[in-house]
Formats: structure tokens, C-alpha cells, sequence
């Protein structure tokens, strides 16, 4: 599949077995309670105990402090640590040296304006994601299914690897390549059935649309 796709807010067995048999490359789990789909470490540790090696497991923080990040490290064995709030470079960076994991920071995105705030993790963050911005009463950072101006992104070039995140469906991941030449996909509400409840026939979908391009 030259296109990566990340299955986020996985929460059962039957999600995590569609995502790795379909091939997906990467697993999410989110650990923050105000989501539907937040998981405890030892649930996130079940579930990545049915992940094949080679794909990689993701653990989703939303300006978590460092017990938590090293509950979710206890519980499971994480690759990838993902910060989806409003954490600083110097927290990201702090947080890097203290667990020795890399580090994917979240960029919401809704003006051209707002890909400014990338150059600030140049250096710090191993990877990138762009995602589309909240509403300002929205209780969630992401997994809201909201897109954003796709073209915002099909203009620039970064000097890390970034995957590209908000409202992509099976119907929608071809233009959203299209135009922004994204070579990594991360997608959640668009794979439910349920908020919180991954579908694994969307899953499949999604993830042989992407085998497709």
C-alpha cells in the first residue's frame, strides 16, 4: 500500500483484527477520558498484544502530565506517542527525553494561518499531523469528523513526515490525496459505526481504497 494508514480510537478486538488484516500501519488508542473512544492502559495493552509486529502502535495524549503518559507506557507497548492538544515544543521535548519515544504533534487547522504553528515542532516532533481545528465549544481536539481546506495543504512541502487527519471516509481519502499529495492517512470517526465503536467493514473500506491509489 504506497499510501499509510492510521486506524485511531481503537477500543476492541474485532477493530484492531479489521485494521491489521486490511494493512493498516499504524494503531491508535486514545487516553483521554472526555472521548468516547478513551481506553485504560491495560485494555490499550490487550489490544496491541492482537497487533502484528510491524504495525505501529500509536498512544493519543491530549496535554496529559507525565504519570500519564507513563501509565499508558506501563500498560502498553506504545511506538509512537501522538499529542493532540496544546502542548509546547519544550513539553514535547521534555516529554521525548524523559520516555525515549518519538513524538507525532497535532496541528489543527482551519486558515492557511494556522500551518504557521508546524515551524514551531521543526526539530522537536518526529512527525506531524494535520488535522482540522475544533469549534470553540467542542469537548473533543479531534475525532470530531470535520474537514478542512484541503488546498491549504497542497502548496507546501515539510521537512518531517506528516499524515493528514479530519472527516476522511472511503468516499473522500482519493480527492483528499489528491490534493494535498498526503502519503499517510489517520482516521477515526469516518471507520464507525458508533461513536467510539469502529466498524470493521469501513475499516476494510477505507483501507482498500487506500491499497488502491
Amino acid at each position: 500500500m504506497s499510501i499509510a494508514v492510521k486506524i485511531c480510537g481503537l477500543s476492541t478486538a474485532e477493530g484492531v483484527a479489521a485494521a491489521a488484516r486490511h494493512g493498516a500501519r499504524f494503531v491508535g488508542f486514545v487516553f483521554y477520558p472526555p472521548s468516547p473512544r478513551n481506553v485504560a492502559p491495560a485494555l490499550a495493552g490487550a489490544l496491541s498484544a492482537l497487533t502484528p509486529s510491524g504495525v505501529t502502535k500509536v498512544g493519543l495524549f491530549v496535554d496529559a502530565d507525565d504519570d500519564t503518559v507513563a501509565a499508558a507506557l506501563a500498560g502498553a507497548p506504545l511506538d509512537l506517542l501522538q499529542f493532540h492538544g496544546d502542548e509546547s515544543p519544550e513539553r514535547v521535548a521534555a516529554v521525548k527525553r524523559r520516555f525515549g519515544k518519538p513524538v507525532m504533534k497535532a496541528i489543527p487547522v482551519a486558515a492557511a494561518a494556522d500551518l504557521a504553528a508546524a515551524q514551531r515542532y521543526f526539530g522537536v516532533a518526529d512527525r506531524l499531523l494535520f488535522d482540522a481545528k475544533p469549534p470553540k465549544d467542542a469537548v473533543l481536539p479531534g475525532g470530531n469528523g470535520l474537514i478542512f481546506d484541503w488546498e491549504l495543504l497542497g502548496r507546501r512541502r515539510w521537512p518531517l513526515p506528516w499524515m493528514l487527519s479530519g472527516g476522511l471516509t472511503a468516499d473522500n481519502l482519493g480527492e483528499a490525496v489528491r490534493i494535498t499529495h498526503a502519503s499517510a492517512l489517520d482516521v477515526s470517526s469516518g471507520v464507525e459505526r458508533e461513536p467510539g465503536i469502529k466498524d470493521p467493514e469501513k475499516i476494510a473500506a477505507f483501507l482498500a481504497r487506500a491499497r488502491a491509489l
